[in-house]
């Protein structure tokens, strides 16, 4: 009677609902944010480049005419360019802004991006299901399978091994130290039933801030590691995986070591 049919005004129903009702969309549009959240992400990439280049030649420009040598200038410009990527790869964290990584965590970050570049693969800031926390990196390699969590502690306060406990000034770090290997024995035995063959995963403790005698040591099943130290402890593990083995065991933790949200 009013010239709509049933279709159309279910057309119209659903337009409304969309305008008013944003979580309504379907799958499709779902899909369709994602492309467009991809699309904002490369376009923030370029803008960042493009900030780079353009502060570049501006650097380059005013030094070559304060010193009237565009050798100079250019060199200058090359210097800054370098220097903002640098500055801007350490800035900048492959864990999504939302889950609020640690200063300690990055500086971690920081390390393992060079390793990823010698064939290790790396998963951050994992929940391990039946367990109490997280592991803030795990790491599979030539070397073998390893679980990192970073610690930023009080640097005034000294660090000391005393008949099998960590102390931290007076104060006992066991319990961290026994979640930490809680945390890596979940993970063996997760990761271990998804393959179909027993892995080993390696537990460890990277702490920033107060000096410590060695660069790592073994306590009660945890490595102890200097913060700093994490490449070079990485390079010490005694297993020798192959690159078909490294990678099951990367997409094998990607499945059961839940990104934490």
């Amino acid at each position: 009677m009013n010239g709509h049919t049933p279709s159309s005004e279910g057309s119209d129903r659903q337009r409304h609902e969309t305008l008013f009702f944003p979580s309504k969309n379907n799958d499709k549009e779902i899909s369709g944010g994602r492309a467009v959240y991809g699309a904002l992400r490369d376009n923030q990439t370029t803008r960042r480049w493009i900030l780079r280049g353009g502060g570049s030649v501006v650097v380059a420009l005013v030094t070559g005419l304060l010193t009237s040598e565009w050798r100079i200038g250019v060199t200058f410009g090359i210097l800054t360019l370098i220097g903002l990527v640098v500055y801007s790869s350490r800035r900048e964290s492959e864990i999504p802004r939302w889950r609020k990584p640690s200063a300690a965590q990055r500086k971690t970050e920081a390390q393992l991006k060079v390793m990823k570049q010698l064939g290790y693969r790396v998963l951050h800031a994992r929940v391990v299901p039946g367990g109490n926390g997280q592991i803030d990196h795990f790491v599979v390699g030539r070397r073998g399978a390893f679980a990192i969590d970073s610690e930023s502690w009080d640097k005034r306060l000294p660090l000391r091994n005393k008949l099998e406990k960590l102390y931290h000034g007076r104060f006992s770090k066991n319990e961290r130290i026994d979640e930490a290997l809680e945390e890596a024995k979940r993970a063996e035995e997760l990761i271990s039933k998804e393959l179909g063959r027993e892995i080993r995963v390696r537990a460890s403790l990277a702490i920033y801030g107060p000096g410590m005698p060695w660069d790592s040591h073994r306590l009660r099943g945890v490595d102890i590691i200097t913060g700093t130290k994490v490449r070079k402890w990485l390079r010490s593990g005694r297993d020798r995986l192959t690159d078909t083995e490294i990678e099951d065991i990367y997409q094998a933790a990607q499945k059961v070591l839940i990104p934490r949200h």
